[in-house]
């Protein structure tokens, strides 16, 4: 991770993806949707639009963001700001990390 200010936001994404990996139903989904394998997650892990799009996951659907931010003590602004630190622009769709 860069040392630019960025870890706490990298830091959330990687909560984020680790959460989503403890979860059956919610990896299955994230990696039908993002096209990625179990092999190649975790070189997609070291890029921050990647980690982006992990944060897109989660905030795209309340119930999702809400359970997330409740077992982790986060504010889901928390992790709406560290979606758009680490990527302003538009995320990859998926496919773009196979």
């Amino acid at each position: 991770m860069r040392d630019d200010g960025s870890t706490s936001h990298q830091l959330v994404a990687v909560a984020a993806l680790s959460w989503i990996a403890a979860d059956t139903t919610l990896i299955n989904r994230f990696l039908d949707l993002t096209g990625l394998s179990p092999d190649n997650i975790r070189a997609a892990a070291t890029n921050d639009a990647f980690l982006a799009s992990v944060l897109d996951f989660i905030l795209n659907h309340e119930p999702t963001l809400m359970s997330f931010c409740a077992e982790n003590e986060l504010d889901p602004k928390t992790v709406d700001q560290a979606r758009r630190h680490l990527s302003p622009q538009n995320v990859p769709g998926p496919g773009d990390y196979v």
